[in-house]
């Protein structure tokens, strides 16, 4: 029900007599959850708001919560790999990749088919390369970082992202803590105070018209000026 509920938020969302060139996009991602309580708190917040992000689960973590995994799907939010054991995949064989993927996707959702791999610190190889090219994913970086895994601080994490976001911007969070949930949602409320829209990175790409090639990494998706 709360996932139908979602869709028809989207829907109606997509049929406002807004200009989709006109309007300002963010997407909002959030990495190494699920966590318990700090993730349904970040859920609450964000249903209450009618706001979608793109979540970045690591396998173990989704084999300790399958219910708010569920809730994630369920609730409209893109679910993106972001490995089974966390550890650094530059590091790590092909082979060693592809199990990190299998093993994440035995535990989503029915019918959710993730399109990124963001790896864990955004440590890319030519491995992991090789690894999305056959398995059809796109890498998904950031343009926005306040390094949020590193302080306690709410009031910071929100100035350095307030300060430095932008239309198309992709912004790194993590749902880990108490301090980055409420940035968070402190962050949202701002940003659609200034009439930003909040979405997932997929319906980013799709606003913008870009076509996702396996294997490339995406920071962020501006809006592409057209020639006079």
């Amino acid at each position: 029900m709360r996932r139908f509920l979602a869709l028809v938020l989207s829907v109606s969302l997509m049929v406002l007599p807004v200009r989709a060139e006109e309007t300002k996009y963010v997407a909002l991602t959030f990495d190494d959850g699920p966590s318990g309580k700090y993730t349904r708190k970040l859920l609450d917040g964000l249903y209450d708001r009618g706001v979608q992000a793109t979540f970045l689960l690591c396998g173990y973590r989704m084999k300790d919560y399958p219910d708010l995994t569920k809730r994630i799907w369920e609730e409209g939010h893109e679910i993106g790999y972001h490995g089974f054991t966390h550890k650094n995949m530059k590091q790590m064989s092909r082979r060693e990749i592809a199990k990190e993927l299998e093993d994440s996707q035995a535990l989503l959702p029915e019918g959710c088919q993730p399109v990124f791999l963001r790896p864990p610190g955004g440590c890319c190889s030519d491995a992991v390369l090789q690894v999305t090219q056959v398995r059809n994913l796109a890498i998904l970086g950031w343009s926005v970082d306040p390094r949020d895994w590193a302080t306690h601080d709410t009031a910071s994490i929100e100035r350095f992202v307030l300060k430095n976001v932008k239309d198309g911007d992709i912004v790194l969070l993590h749902d880990m803590s108490d301090s980055s949930v409420k940035a968070a949602l402190d962050i949202v409320d701002v940003l659609l105070d200034k009439d930003y829209e909040i979405v997932t990175v997929s319906r980013l790409v799709r606003i913008r018209g870009v076509k996702l090639k396996a294997g490339q990494v995406y920071g962020s998706l501006p809006r592409v000026k057209k020639s006079p």
